[in-house]
């Protein structure tokens, strides 16, 4: 199998377990999903209320991660996890659902929601 036909398989399988999650996972405005979606230099995570539509708030490590640690890196994904929780407070919301969108729950996406729960959101 060549490289191509690997990469387009793996695509159909995250978007396949994306859209099995998305039948049971649903945010509200006063529960909404905390959506993670993670690059190869960034990690990002938005608050999404599905009844209405928006996204409340969002976060990304652009810009976000100090001198020393990578935007891609574990450390980086806790602090955007910390940062969506503050501003998750600024906006009321206490209790959110998260939706690991298609990925593992290990690494980066994990350390988003350790960061979201050490700075007071829960789930």
């Amino acid at each position: 199998m060549d490289k191509a036909k690997k990469q387009k398989k793996k695509v159909e399988a995250r978007a396949t377990r994306q859209a099995r999650v998305r039948t049971r996972v649903r945010g509200s405005d006063e529960q909404p999903r905390l959506c993670v979606f993670r690059s190869l230099k960034h990690t990002y995570a938005q608050l999404i209320s599905d009844e209405s539509g928006t996204v409340l708030t969002s976060a990304s490590s652009k810009g976000l991660c100090p001198e020393g640690v990578s935007a891609g890196s574990v450390a980086g994904a806790k602090l955007v996890g910390q940062k969506i929780a503050d501003l998750a407070k600024e906006k009321g919301v206490k209790q959110v659902v998260f939706d690991r969108n298609g990925y593992v729950y290990h690494g980066r996406v994990a350390a988003v929601a350790d960061g979201a729960r050490e700075a007071g959101l829960k789930f």
